[in-house]
């Protein structure tokens, strides 16, 4: 089939939040993948290689050729950036030293699009170092919004006021996959991030009824942000394991992406395949509903049809009525219409997550290893692992086994 013998190789150690890890012991003959995230930098490494990355744009000026003396400049950071304090300060070190004073200097902080879709708290910035200011970005509070244009549909389109009115705007975001719709993921945008609320809860709406066909259009209403806005700098972050800092790469918006996606590739292993049976842990051990629907996409990705997927984390929230009524059998998509028919917000995310949730992990098996109780998740027709010795067995058992760690930021190719 294509995987990796056993060899020499003994004992896979894969952490998932516990004290400690899981120690998989393929059995004797198995094949085997095991395939980890690239390696990355944390403080004044990652600092400096920020630096590195804005004074050497993939294409057009280096940051501190962007902004002149007297410029009011606003950092947008989008969501959950790696090492996110560090890369601050690289910024605000690079426009300072352009003859910005750091009193115009302004670090806006939007929480990211899955926490709209369940993906629980997230832990903001610390204060940004040289005098700098910070704010939160609320999307719920209309009154932090100027109106920028109208969309194709002639909808309007508002955008946090603080980007208006700047002088100067940086993006500052994550680049990363999501295997549950095929390729990148929505967060480290501008839009809609730093917009209201409505437009947060219409995307989650468009692809809880499209499906990943509702994604062109967001393509599309984040080069919309950003041209209406003249955003010409744009920091693309690339997340390295266990929170380390892989990579950054700045420039014109487009082609700091393109560089950042190229910079990713360390997350899209080579997997021959398929497997009987997948392993995979989160970047966040509590990471939700959301990072489990990634992890579990992903690892669909390289297992067989009718192989089983195991989760080791340690989630302990349980999911929604939506999720709940199709794994006790009712039928999908009534259950979407029905929430999306009712308005609310939690079913819209909810309907959103079981679609896609129900696209990935198809016939397969899912087998958690977590903190929800044994009666939770089997009652959700998932497999219980009630101690780390019962994934140990399934591994040692299967004559084919792939590991992913972090399996949520990967995009396995098979």
């Amino acid at each position: 089939m294509g995987l990796e013998a056993i060899g020499s190789l003994k004992c896979i150690a894969l952490k998932y939040g516990a004290d400690e890890p899981l120690l998989l012991e393929p059995g004797e003959g198995a094949a085997v993948a095991d395939r980890r995230g690239p390696d990355g930098v944390r403080g004044e490494d990652a600092r400096r290689a920020t630096a590195a990355a804005i004074a050497a744009p993939a294409d057009g000026p280096g940051l501190g050729e962007h902004v002149v003396a007297g410029d009011r400049v606003t950092l947008a950071v989008s969501g959950c950036v790696p090492q996110g304090d560090a890369v601050v300060a690289a910024v605000v070190d690079a426009v300072t030293a352009a003859g910005v004073r750091p009193e115009d200097v302004t670090v806006l902080r939007a929480p990211p699009l899955e926490c709209a879709a369940g993906g629980g708290p997230w832990t903001p910035l610390a204060v940004p170092p040289g005098g700098a200011a910070a704010a939160e970005f609320d999307p719920a509070v209309d009154a932090q919004t100027s109106y920028i244009a109208a969309d194709a549909a002639g909808r309007p389109v508002h955008v946090a006021r603080q980007l208006v009115d700047a002088d100067v705007v940086v993006a500052i975001g994550a680049w990363g996959w999501d295997a549950a719709l095929g390729g990148r993921g929505l967060d480290g945008e501008v839009w809609p991030a730093f917009s209201r609320q409505t437009c947060r809860r219409s995307l989650l709406r468009t692809l809880a009824s499209r499906g990943r066909r509702g994604l062109p259009a967001w393509r599309t209403s984040v080069r919309e942000a950003m041209w209406q806005l003249g955003l010409c700098a744009s920091l693309r972050v690339v997340p390295g394991r266990d929170g380390s800092l892989h990579a950054a790469a700045f420039g014109m918006p487009a082609s700091a992406a393109r560089a950042a996606r190229g910079l990713s590739e360390g997350w899209r292993p080579q997997v021959p395949g398929p497997a009987a049976v997948t392993i995979a842990s989160l970047s966040d051990p509590r990471g939700g509903l959301p990072a489990l629907l990634r992890a579990v996409a992903a690892a669909a990705r390289v297992t067989h049809s009718t192989g089983t997927i195991c989760v080791a984390s340690r989630i302990d929230v349980p999911p929604g009525i939506v999720f709940t009524r199709w794994r006790e059998g009712a039928a999908l998509r009534p259950l979407v219409r029905e929430a999306l028919g009712t308005g609310d917000e939690v079913l819209v995310a909810d309907a959103f997550l079981t679609r896609f949730f129900a696209r990935a992990l198809g016939e397969r098996r899912l087998v958690l290893l977590c903190d929800l109780d044994e009666a939770t998740v089997e009652g959700l027709e998932f497999g219980h692992a009630a101690t780390p010795e019962v994934v140990e067995r399934l591994a040692h058992r299967a004559d084919s086994v792939i590991v992913l760690d972090e399996a949520d930021r990967m995009l396995p190719t098979g």
